[in-house]
């Protein structure tokens, strides 16, 4: 197996590789010129995305400044994401999005990890375990999900929280390490903040 295989199989490799290199710095030098791009060329944004990601859908929308390890060439988006500004997709293997997520400013994805083993660590060794988040979640400013998690459908992940384990679907988690609230249920189809109810009439 080459460097290049290991990175997405789940097994300690060496991310200084060389042809691992060239390809990643070939794909950092587009994302330089994604995030040099101007609030007005919206169209523009949107036909790079298409070219720097695995996968796009439609009206998706990314506000620089992005960051990615591998300018979003292991990035899987479905339709209409949403990512304010700073999100960072530490994405040295796969990370994949359903339709309608959102993410606040400052998350973090991250598929790679080093070696607890000190040993190992001297010599930069890396492994890689993909990143799986559902349909219709929305994660909350400075979030930061950790390799190889799984968040279920339509779930609520609380600003600031450190996702170190697999969140299941319709729940609200927060905290460190994140930790399921509560179910999503009917008092939510009433209110949308607090006290403020929702005007069913209007949305």
């Amino acid at each position: 197996m080459t460097q290049k295989e290991m990175m997405h199989a789940g097994v300690i490799y060496d991310p200084a590789d060389e042809d691992i290199m060239t390809e990643q710095l070939q794909c950092l030098d587009r994302l330089y010129d994604f995030n040099q791009t101007r609030p007005t060329e919206l169209d523009k944004r949107a036909s790079m995305l298409k070219e720097m990601f695995a996968e796009i859908g439609e009206n998706c929308y990314i506000e620089p400044p992005f960051h990615a390890n591998w300018g979003g060439k292991h990035c899987h988006f479905g339709n209409n994401v949403y990512a304010n500004f700073n999100l960072t997709m530490v994405d040295d293997t796969h990370i994949y999005v359903g339709d309608y997520t959102m993410f606040g400013p400052n998350c973090v994805i991250a598929t790679a990890g080093h070696p607890i083993l000190p040993e190992l660590r001297e010599k930069a060794y890396q492994y890689n375990m993909p990143v799986h988040i559902g349909r219709n979640c929305w994660l909350g400013a400075g979030v930061l999900v950790m390799p190889g998690i799984t968040i279920g459908d339509n779930s609520v992940i609380g600003a600031g929280s450190v996702v170190t384990k697999d969140i299941p679907a319709n729940v609200i988690a927060v905290g460190n390490p994140c930790k399921v609230l509560r179910e999503i249920n009917e008092h939510d189809r009433e209110y949308y903040f607090k006290d403020k109810k929702i005007n069913w009439d209007e949305v």
